[in-house]
């Protein structure tokens, strides 16, 4: 059962949906999507998760879909909304599933909220500013790249520093899978090893061979992150 629920962020309404789970109760697992995506790329996970035990969180992060927000600050303000979602969550073990925007605010939350238990992120960048200076088009000289980064901060009212999925790495003690294609141009697989270099507690890293952005979700990747969730939770 899915019903639409109004979840309040960080000075944002946020529109999402809860699934019960079929069963004995397992947990929570909250699934984060991407840059210009919404929450309807959840909808395999609610099938999927609900029937293993899993009540299961997704919402249009704020700026996306029907939520609220002026501005997509790549984790800065989006963790703070997660973390006010689990406040309404039932008692349990939390599991994260973000897939690139996703991930990196799954990773940023991690390192300050203990009552995640585990962690999924698929192509999450290492930090948004290495990352976005990858993406600038070739023609942007350092000093049209610097302007952006200083027009972004204002819009958005946030610090482009302070958004580095790689130096909330060093403090994550819950466990992490990194899933991430090995043809992804879009964000490349160094920052998944830059990622993996950095984190301290359990961790696992896959790489897709052949598999570009917004790819990985395809085939027996699925069987792999069940199975380690079972194992990262210890309910298997």
């Amino acid at each position: 059962m899915c019903q639409e629920v109004t979840f309040q962020g960080e000075g944002v309404a946020l529109q999402g949906w809860r699934g019960k789970c079929a069963g004995k109760r397992r947990g929570t697992l909250v699934y984060l999507h991407g840059v210009s995506d919404n929450r309807m790329s959840s909808a395999g996970v609610l099938e999927r998760f609900c029937k293993l035990g899993y009540d299961v969180i997704s919402y249009d992060s704020r700026a996306h879909g029907a939520s609220g927000g002026d501005a997509c600050t790549y984790g800065f303000y989006e963790k703070r909304d997660l973390a006010r979602i689990l406040d309404t969550l039932a008692p349990g073990p939390v599991v994260l599933i973000g897939s690139s925007l996703g991930g990196a605010v799954a990773l940023q939350l991690a390192a300050i909220d203990k009552r995640i238990a585990a962690v999924v992120a698929a192509e999450s960048f290492s930090d948004f500013r290495t990352v976005a200076t990858e993406r600038a088009p070739w023609f942007f000289t350092t000093s049209t790249i610097k302007s952006a980064f200083q027009h972004a901060e204002k819009e958005g009212r946030f610090s482009i520093d302070a958004v580095s999925p790689v130096l909330a790495a060093g403090e994550i003690t819950t466990p992490v899978l990194l899933i991430h294609g090995e043809m992804d141009i879009a964000t490349p697989p160094e920052h998944a090893r830059r990622l993996y270099a950095a984190l301290s507690g359990p961790k696992k890293l896959i790489l897709l061979p052949g598999v570009g952005h917004n790819q990985w979700y395809h085939g027996e990747i699925w069987n792999e992150i069940e199975q380690w969730i079972n194992t990262a939770i210890g309910d298997g």
